[in-house]
């Protein structure tokens, strides 16, 4: 038999074998098995990649306890979107939460940072509605904090409450600024504020006993009514943010500055300015694993003019998300000038080894550092210490959304436990 014609027909007996091949993959590819699988294939490709105008929700109950309020339960909800082409755009991201507690307070809350398509605008908001109560400590880090009263402070302990003086209030707040992207990745903008505290209740204030609060002291010295006060300004700001994801970046640094003027003619009850300057930076471990990374905070709240009411007063826990202080009850290092610092290392957990992402772990310590004025405490002379470690359970792949659960310790003697969605910066 000719060479070429055998050649030839095993060319063709091996074409027909590819043909029929295909035929029959193709054939099955239109079969309800073979369409469910892939199906579930798509599903599942489509869980971990995100998609322009889609809302992804991720609610959780509260349930903590949290030495400013007690124990604490009620709901909260993490709201992520891309309001532009994912590639271009980053995610937006809001939290609301609403709170009972075991100190009878009522907490509703809504904080939020907003990036328009192709990141051309980002808006920023933190909205609060407080029926509460809270202790104060006084002004300053440090022993000399705590020679502002004139007469007799009935707290004076050096026990974990640290001069622990209760307080009932009611708490307005309305921020909101616009920035527009004038560069890459750089932002200027203007801003809205206004807080309005009422019904103030000094509850250890005793004055036909001669016990007086910092609170009220403060108040009274400096012209403000010691039942309620406002606070409305305007801010202009500089933002730059390269962070990959604002709710758990890995990477990208993020630095803010804002200058704020309080004045009379919009209705503060004194005029007065502030200045906040922030940093925070990402440092990866690992190219692998890019969670596994070393995080750092700092941030410096100034009063640059005037005076501000008590309960106004730069102070940790009081930052837009509330994140600063782990360890330390809200309000509890509270000054006229005020320096913080965070540093977390953060860590993949990989328990399961179909999901090794489900399961994460934190280490963080932070320092405080408050001045007061009025007790010749100035700033950085003196520290208050926190340190910590957490558990992050993965609840969203697609907006790398985390559960947290965070204990720390802190100085004389402070501890506390928390609950939150997202990272803590």
């Amino acid at each position: 038999m000719n060479i070429k014609y055998i050649f030839s027909l095993v060319v063709m007996l091996g074409l027909f074998s590819l043909t029929h091949a295909q035929t029959i993959q193709n054939n099955q590819e239109l079969t309800p098995e073979i369409e469910k699988e892939q199906a579930e294939q798509e599903a599942k490709k489509d869980k971990s990649e995100v998609k322009e105008g889609k809302l992804y929700l991720a609610p959780i109950p509260i349930l903590v306890s949290n030495p400013a309020f007690g124990f604490m339960y009620g709901g909260a909800a993490s709201g992520s979107i891309f309001l532009g082409d994912p590639s271009t755009t980053k995610m937006s991201n809001a939290m609301i939460t609403a709170a009972h507690t075991s100190k009878k307070q009522t907490l509703f809350t809504l904080k939020s940072t907003v990036y328009t398509n192709e990141n051309n605008w980002m808006l920023q908001g933190d909205y609060r509605l407080f029926f509460s109560s809270q202790p104060t400590y006084g002004l300053g880090t440090g022993s000399g904090s705590n020679t502002l009263t004139p007469g007799v402070s009935p707290f004076e302990s050096e026990d974990e409450l640290g001069d622990e003086e209760p307080m009932e209030f009611d708490l307005i707040r309305f921020y909101q600024t616009a920035l527009y992207q004038v560069k890459p990745s750089f932002y200027l903008g203007i801003g809205a504020h206004y807080d309005r505290y009422s019904n103030i209740n000094d509850l250890a204030l005793d004055k036909e006993n001669g016990n007086y609060t910092h609170h009220y002291t403060y108040s009274m010295k400096h012209g403000f009514d010691p039942t309620g006060y406002t606070i409305a300004g305007v801010s202009a700001n500089a933002i730059y943010d390269t962070r990959d994801n604002i709710a758990n970046p890995y990477t990208g640094r993020f630095a803010n500055i804002q200058y704020k003027y309080n004045a009379e003619f919009l209705g503060s009850d004194q005029s007065s300015s502030t200045l906040w300057l922030e940093y925070r930076d990402y440092f990866s471990l690992s190219d692998e694993v890019p969670r596994n990374l070393i995080a750092v905070w700092t941030y410096a709240n100034l009063t640059t003019s005037g005076t501000l009411p008590y309960m106004a007063l730069p102070s940790v826990g009081w930052d837009q998300m509330g994140r600063s202080g782990r360890a330390f009850a809200q309000g509890r290092w509270r000054g006229d000038d005020l320096f913080y610092a965070e540093a977390e290392y953060r860590f993949r957990l990989p328990i399961l080894a179909k999901n090794p992402d489900l399961f994460g772990g934190v280490v963080f310590a932070n320092a405080s550092s408050a001045s007061a004025n009025d007790a010749n405490v100035d700033l950085f002379d003196s520290w208050a210490l926190g340190a910590g470690v957490g558990l992050r359970i993965q609840i969203q792949k697609a907006t790398r959304t985390n559960f947290g659960i965070d204990y720390g310790v802190g100085t004389n003697g402070a501890k506390a436990l928390y609950l939150n969605l997202t990272e803590y910066f």
